[in-house]
């Protein structure tokens, strides 16, 4: 087993919380979640390292110490946030808090040598990406060491779910991430219908995995341009950006946003796709198909790119189990993990995918590797199209209480969803996307 996902949820007795530890049981296709009511946890770090990550951020939510943790710095609560502060609990309500006047520095973990210096990057950057601090311990060009350190633009969003209707619901979790809309909305909708026991209509099945292949694609073009960008190779990112935008004016044609927000609802998708805004579609996609392949092949063949990205950032097989890791970061160094065929979900039950893999591990295996994630995205949207059944798009339902867990894969990776629903709303909501265990793999790389 793999341990993928630890959460908290907090009980209404004071005082009272549960952990729910989630495992991935090795080719069973089967998630086990073991359920732990305790004020005073043990850490499982030394057994399974993703879970330092986990448990820090339950300690910064809810206050709960790990006893034997390896660390226990604050994860995502920064200077700013005054002591004693613990946003997840029932207690505190959602408003303005008061900064701290007495700020404890964050300690980096320091290495010392002859020659061995620090080198801070960021938060702040010079490009429009988030905040994030990039501690280099380096000797000249040999870097020996590279600290992570995110969470500025922590939004409260799980607060923020909490009392809110079932439907609202579905607008908070498509906000999580931007390129990861209908994937996080997808996940969170999955979990109240398992709750509801709705079963979504066959037309609104296709439908909803036609969009997610739709945001995988244009996502993953993103990752391309972003990735020949830093090697100077300003050209093909040109090229990769413009395919880019034919998907996303596409996607608004069919939906009204670039980004597919708004179109998941819960049992099904907020309104019917036109067969022949479906069919005009296709032709977009297998146009830049067939542009796609040219890019590639015409990239790789480049020396330039690939002596920068060749043995460059290589992340080992052996380390995908204990960071949890996932989606192409893992795929990429030899591991098919993907949520869509360990554990199929809507279309992907009655059409499957076989995983991409490469055995690098390195800029050149990813790289790779996400195109030809996109060529076989485009090439399952194209088959699927002219099968699209007739009917509804959304099934009626009346909310009841109860919990859900629910798990899709998103551009990046694994998503997991926890929500459970008490007297008609929210009462939590908890979502681990790929990326909280994936930027770990940076520091190794």
């Amino acid at each position: 087993s793999r341990l993928v996902w630890i959460f908290c949820t907090e009980e209404r007795e004071e005082n009272s919380y549960t952990l729910w530890y989630v495992f991935e049981l090795a080719e069973m296709r089967k998630y086990l979640v073991l359920v732990l009511s305790t004020s005073q946890p043990v850490s499982l770090a030394e057994i399974y390292p993703a879970a330092s990550r986990f448990e820090r951020a339950i300690s910064d939510g809810f206050g709960l110490q790990f006893t034997m943790s390896p660390d226990t710095r604050r994860l995502f609560l920064h200077e700013a946030y005054p002591d004693g502060f613990h946003p997840m609990r029932k207690s505190v309500k959602n408003a303005p808090i008061t900064p701290s006047q007495h700020p404890v520095p964050y300690e980096f973990r320091s290495m010392e040598g002859t020659g061995v210096y620090q080198v801070p990057v960021g938060p702040v950057h010079a490009g429009i990406i988030e905040p994030g601090h990039f501690r280099f311990s380096v000797i000249g060009e040999d870097i020996l060491n590279l600290e992570i350190r995110l969470g500025y633009l922590h939004r409260g969003i799980e607060k923020l779910a909490e009392g809110c209707t079932p439907e609202k619901g579905v607008r908070i979790a498509e906000s999580v991430s931007g390129d990861e809309s209908v994937a996080n909305a997808c996940c969170y909708a999955m979990a109240v219908e398992q709750i509801l026991s709705l079963p979504v209509p066959p037309r609104a099945v296709c439908l909803r995995g036609l969009l997610l292949e739709l945001e995988r694609s244009w996502s993953l073009l993103s990752d391309l341009a972003g990735m020949v960008t830093d090697v100077a190779f300003s050209t093909a990112a040109s090229r990769f950006t413009i395919l880019r935008e034919m998907l996303q004016r596409t996607c608004e044609r069919l939906t009204g946003s670039r980004f597919l927000k708004g179109s998941i609802s819960i049992g099904g998708i907020s309104h019917d796709i036109p067969d022949d805004m479906l069919m005009e579609m296709k032709d977009t996609v297998m146009r830049v198909r067939v542009e796609l392949e040219k890019i590639l092949s015409w990239v790789i063949s480049v020396p330039s790119v690939i002596d920068r990205f060749s043995t460059t950032g290589v992340v080992r097989a052996p380390l995908i189990d204990p960071l949890a890791l996932a989606g192409p970061v893992a795929r990429a160094s030899g591991r098919a993990l993907d949520v869509r065929c360990d554990h199929p979900y809507g279309i992907y039950e009655a059409c499957p995918v076989s995983p991409v893999t490469r055995m690098s591990g390195d800029v050149l295996g990813r790289f790779a590797l996400k195109g030809d994630e996109i060529l076989a995205s485009l090439s399952f949207i194209n088959e699927c199209v002219t099968h699209i059944p007739s009917g509804p798009v959304q099934a009626e339902y009346e909310i009841r209480d109860g919990y859900a867990l629910s798990a899709v894969e998103s551009p990046r990776g694994r998503t997991l969803c926890f929500v459970r629903i008490t007297d008609g709303t929210i009462e939590r909501f908890a979502l681990s996307t790929a990326s909280f265990c994936n930027w770990m793999a940076l520091e190794h790389a």
